[in-house]
């Protein structure tokens, strides 16, 4: 999965619009992530520059980026239950309605704003904020400590938000609340900023300067600032102003780029704590891709287009990439070579390879789910042909649903895949340990043995097909397909693994395989780093 966020936190690169959304996983009976609110924010000066410079009007060109960012969400199997822009009625009827509630509080109040302001990041900055610079031609400017971006001295008469008031609220929060901003590290940035006193913030802009945007209600002359107007799109897309937004709202998790923190844990929560509605339950920080260690940017050529690069990998390919290396605290370097090795390893070798063995004709003549015998696989500590590392292997196996789900939940997706590479290892160790294809099968006990084998380790895979499916859902069904399992046994709860060790019955032993339809995932070649394919197996030639 692609989150949309911007060029930066994620691989794909669309002009100037930002798309700051929340989402949730449903991890348990689904087949991909669930994006409950995807999107665009599509004003502000950036954007009216970006279009001017591509000699359009602003809406036409944030449809055109727009419509790039639902066709990737189509092309990488991102499904969302909205999909919002800044620019619809819906939304600018919330924006003006929560701007009538601040003013009408007297939190908004007419003054004049003098400082540095960052055009590219939509960002007020204070003193602390700036740095020194030299522009390539060796004149001095100024930058945002931050981004890097040249920031310009800003005066003029705008609405201001009583920012200043809400720093004793923020602190009490996150101090009562230590998983509020996660991972840790970012919430101690935001402890950090705190221990400043918070200016008030310009909230409008004079609308001579910028026209792309939503009019301050009874002020034509004044523009909504962005980030006041984008973050406000949370609230849309549950339906604010009307009464049955807060049936929502309370459950809100965000997940934003570390370049929007301060965004996201200062201004909108105390946007929020103004209207007099509930702080959001988690803000989830991840941190960016990176190539060649460098930021990715237009004028470095460093982007990567993820639409390319699922084509060349798969899509399942690049989302399983992408979540399993990608770790929130840090930011992850990006290259061909690391997406080719970590696919061939893990999906094409070790789970596909694994599929392969259980399913080939050699060790499953009859193509069903064969039989276990507790005999030759009997409870630990009691005399059969299991050895010791076969019980740590159930072990893994039975401790991997909770594990997996807990990761999830928490978004540290890297650490569930992780745990589930780690149980492909071990089953492939088991298979590898004990070589059925060695015995005879005209003899009763080897014969119950490499039946039990088998069924073992189709079980482990069962359980790793399911548990992938919101990672790779084509691998996941082609996966579970194959070993014969029905779209209504693919849920959380039909993840009993190995009923039969316990004595219990199995729905699925003695159960033919479903219909062989090649090798699950296709080696990758390259003979250079930009044109990574498919390598053609002996299967499907």
């Amino acid at each position: 999965m692609l989150p949309p966020r911007s060029s930066t936190s994620t691989l794909l690169h669309t002009s100037d619009i930002y798309t700051p959304q929340f989402w949730r996983i449903v991890s348990t009976d689904t087949s991909c992530f669930r994006a409950t609110t995807p999107g665009t924010d599509e004003h502000g000066l950036k954007i009216q520059q970006a279009a001017d410079a591509a000699g359009m009007d602003p809406l036409t060109f944030c449809t055109q980026v727009s419509e790039r960012f639902q066709g990737l969400f189509s092309r990488c199997n991102v499904s969302h239950t909205d999909f919002i822009r800044t620019t619809e009625e819906r939304h600018r009827r919330a924006v003006e309605h929560f701007w009538s509630v601040l003013l009408d509080k007297g939190l908004i109040y007419k003054g004049s704003y003098e400082g540095w302001y960052s055009t590219p990041d939509e960002s007020f900055l204070t003193p602390s904020q700036v740095a020194d610079a030299v522009d390539p031609t060796g004149k001095e400017i100024k930058i945002s400590l931050e981004s890097g971006h040249q920031v310009e001295w800003m005066k003029e008469e705008n609405y201001m938000f009583r920012l200043s008031n809400f720093r004793p609220q923020l602190l009490h929060w996150l101090k009562r609340n230590p998983a509020a901003v996660q991972p840790e590290r970012f919430q101690q940035a935001v402890l950090l900023w705190l221990e400043e006193e918070l200016p008030d913030l310009s909230v409008s802009r004079q609308r001579s300067r910028l026209q792309w945007g939503i009019p301050v209600p009874g002020d034509p002359d004044q523009t909504i600032y962005v980030w006041l107007d984008a973050l406000i799109n949370y609230l849309t897309v549950v339906g604010y102003p009307d009464q049955h937004h807060q049936r929502w709202w309370g459950a809100v998790r965000h997940v934003v780029g570390k370049d929007i923190l301060k965004f996201h844990a200062i201004y909108w929560p105390s946007f929020l704590l103004a209207a007099g509605l509930p702080l959001p339950r988690s803000i989830h920080v991840h941190s960016h891709w990176t190539v060649g260690g460098k930021k990715m940017s237009k004028s470095l050529g460093n982007v990567v287009n993820p639409l390319e690069r699922a084509q060349s990998f798969t899509t399942d390919g690049l989302r399983y990439f992408l979540l399993r290396q990608g770790v929130p605290d840090s930011d992850c370097d990006y290259t061909d070579v690391k997406v080719l090795k970590l696919l061939n390893a893990e999906l094409a070798d070790s789970l596909g390879g694994l599929l392969n063995r259980c399913t080939a004709p050699a060790l499953n003549p009859r193509q069903v789910f064969p039989p276990f015998c507790p005999l030759s696989f009997p409870p630990e500590g009691e005399a059969g042909r299991a050895v010791p590392e076969d019980y740590a292997m159930l072990d893994a196996v039975r401790n991997l649903e909770a594990m997996v789900a807990q990761n999830y939940e928490s978004l540290h997706v890297y650490k569930a895949l992780e745990a589930v590479a780690a149980c492909v290892r071990l089953t492939n160790g088991f298979v590898q340990r004990h070589t059925p294809w060695k015995l005879d099968k005209t003899e009763s006990e080897d014969a119950r043995w490499l039946d039990t084998i088998v069924h073992v380790s189709l079980e482990c895979l069962r359980v790793y097909g399911t548990l992938l499916q919101p990672i790779v859902p084509e691998i996941s069904d082609k996966l579970l397909s194959r070993l014969g399992v029905k779209a209504d046994e693919r849920a959380w709860k039909n993840l009993t693994f190995l009923p039969r060790y316990d004595g219990e019955a199995s729905a699925f032993e003695g159960r033919a395989l479903g219909a062989d339809t090649g090798v699950l995932f296709s080696r990758l070649e390259s003979t250079n780093e930009k044109n990574p394919k498919a390598k053609k197996s002996k299967k499907q030639r």
